[in-house]
C-alpha cells in the first residue's frame, strides 16, 4: 500500500505499465487497460499496445511491458520542478453564487461578504505572501460558479487544455479563461468534442503522471483528450461516485506526497491509484476528506509551501499538516465556498512560466 512520509510501500499489484500515444496511434495499436477491483469497480489506463508476441494461450492477456526509458526519464526530469509556480489565474465572486451556484446538497446559505473576504485573503496569499503574478479576472453575474477557475483549464508546463465542463451552465466560463491564457503565451488546446466532458477538479497531476476521476462531470472521452494533449505523461482513470470530483478528497501535498481523506470512498480511490501506477507515492492521511484538498507550491527562497484548511475549520486535519516540518504552512479559511462544493484548489490555476512575459 502507499506509505506515510518517510516510508516506502511495496508494489503489490504492479500489473499496469503505460505509455499513451497520439490519437492516431491509439486508433491503430492502442487500447485502454481495464481492471476490475473489489466490489466491481472498474478503472482504466491509457496505454500503448506492446509489439511483443502474445502468449501461447490466445485467451491470456498480453504480458505487461515496463515503462520505456524516454518517458521515464522525462517524468523524472519534471519532478525537480514540481510545484514551481510563477503565475496564478483567479476570478472574482459574483453575487449570484449565493443563490444559483451548483451544489450537490442543499445546506446553509452562503454569506457573500464573508465569502468575498475569504477569497480576497486567498488571493492575497498568492500575490503578496508568495510573490506570484496574479491575473484577476472579473466576476460574471450570469456565471454563478465562475470563481472556480480550476474546472475550465488544465495547465501543464507551457500547454493549457481548455476543458468542456460537465455542467452545461458552466461552459461559457471557458471563453474569458481562453483569452487570459493566450495573454500568458501558453499553447492552447481546446476540447471541442461534444461527446467529451472534463472538469479540472477531476485531474490530479503528480509530477509523474495524471489521474483523472470519472465522475458525473468528467467522462472517458474527456480523459482521452487530456491524454492526447499531454503525451509525455501516462494517464489513469479512477471511478468517482460519492463525491463531486476526484480532488474532493485528495491532492498533492508535496513532491511524491498525496494528501488523502480517511473516508471509505477516498481510500478506495487511493487503492485504485496505487494499482494503476508504477510509481511509489507517500501518503498523508487526514481525518476530513475536504481538508485533503490543499495547494502545494515550490517557491524559490521559500521552499515547500502548503496552503491548507484552517485549524478552526478542521482542527484534527490541521494537526496532521503540522507534522510537515519542512513545509511553510499557510492556513486558509474556506468556509463559505465549501457550502457550494468549492475547495482550495478550485479557485486558482497555477502556472510556471519559464521566461518573463
Amino acid at each position: 500500500m502507499l506509505s506515510e512520509p518517510g516510508q516506502v510501500f511495496g508494489r503489490e499489484q504492479e500489473a499496469f505499465f503505460a505509455l499513451h500515444s497520439s490519437a492516431a496511434r491509439r486508433r491503430s495499436r492502442g487500447y485502454v487497460v481495464a481492471a476490475t477491483l473489489p466490489g466491481g469497480a472498474a478503472c482504466h489506463r491509457t496505454a500503448q499496445r506492446s509489439a511483443a508476441p502474445r502468449p501461447a494461450n490466445p485467451s491470456s492477456p498480453p504480458r505487461p511491458q515496463p515503462l520505456p526509458p524516454p518517458l521515464a526519464m522525462a517524468a523524472l526530469g519534471h519532478l525537480s520542478t514540481f510545484g514551481r509556480v510563477t503565475h496564478a489565474v483567479v476570478r472574482g465572486l459574483p453575487e449570484s453564487l449565493c443563490q444559483h451556484a451548483l451544489r450537490r446538497h442543499k445546506g446553509d446559505e452562503v454569506d457573500f461578504a464573508r465569502a468575498e473576504r475569504e477569497h480576497q485573503l486567498y488571493v492575497g496569499v498568492l500575490k503578496n505572501k508568495l510573490g506570484l503574478q496574479v491575473v484577476e479576472l472579473p466576476a460574471d453575474e450570469s456565471l454563478p460558479d465562475c470563481v472556480f477557475v480550476e474546472d475550465v483549464a488544465v495547465v501543464c508546463e507551457e500547454t493549457a487544455l481548455l476543458t468542456r465542463p460537465g455542467a452545461v451552465s458552466r461552459r461559457k466560463e471557458v471563453d474569458l479563461m481562453k483569452g487570459a491564457l493566450e495573454n500568458l503565451q501558453l499553447n492552447i488546446v481546446e476540447m471541442t468534442d461534444e461527446n467529451a466532458t472534463l472538469d479540472g477538479g477531476d485531474v490530479l497531476f503528480t509530477g509523474r503522471e495524471f489521474f483523472v476521476g470519472l465522475s458525473k462531470r468528467t467522462n472517458q472521452r474527456g480523459a482521452e483528450i487530456l491524454a492526447d494533449t499531454f503525451k509525455d505523461y501516462a494517464v489513469s482513470t479512477v471511478p468517482v461516485a460519492d463525491t463531486l470530483h476526484l480532488k474532493s478528497f485528495c491532492s498533492m501535498a508535496g513532491p511524491n506526497l498525496i494528501a488523502i481523506g480517511s473516508s471509505e470512498p477516498a481510500q478506495k480511490a487511493l487503492k485504485i491509484m496505487q494499482q494503476m501506477s508504477d510509481h511509489r507515492y507517500d501518503k498523508l492521511t487526514v481525518p476530513d476528506d475536504v481538508a485533503a484538498n490543499c495547494v502545494y507550491l515550490n517557491i524559490p527562497n521559500k521552499g515547500h509551501v502548503l496552503l491548507h484548511r484552517a485549524p478552526e475549520e478542521y482542527p484534527e486535519s490541521a494537526k496532521v499538516f503540522e507534522k510537515l516540518k519542512d513545509h511553510m504552512l499557510i492556513p486558509v479559511t474556506n468556509t463559505e465556498l465549501e457550502k457550494v462544493d468549492g475547495l482550495l484548489t478550485c479557485s486558482s490555476i497555477l502556472i510556471n512560466k519559464k521566461v518573463d512575459l
